[in-house]
């Protein structure tokens, strides 16, 4: 996902339990690969964690590595590249507690 180019644009992206698994500069470059796929006015959707930082937990008794930005992070980065924060949920109970965030492409970007 950090290198992909499909060559074509979407109405939507739903980058769910994956974007967290990036190393935190390889989320600040895909916001460059979101909107490089979106049409504009076009809606992404990622969750993330709550706070920077990083952590390892486990999957079927493998680690597995999570990591994220800061909220105000994510909001310069958002904006920088041509969305608006649509929603943006601390603690979504329906997201297993994770920070749910909904973005709309401006339509000049």
């Amino acid at each position: 996902m950090r290198e992909i180019s499909l060559g074509r644009r979407f109405d939507g992206i739903l980058a769910w339990d994956s974007f967290f698994h990036l190393a935190h500069d390889d989320q600040r470059r895909m916001f460059r690969v979101f909107a490089e796929h979106l049409s504009g006015p076009a809606m992404l959707m990622f969750n993330a964690g709550p706070a920077h930082g990083e952590a390892i937990g486990t999957f079927r008794g493998d680690p597995l590595y999570h990591a994220s930005l800061a909220p105000a992070e994510f909001e310069g980065l958002i904006s920088r590249f041509g969305f608006e924060v649509v929603k943006h949920t601390a603690c979504d109970a329906r997201a297993g507690g994770r920070p749910v965030w909904l973005c709309r492409r401006q339509d000049d970007a």
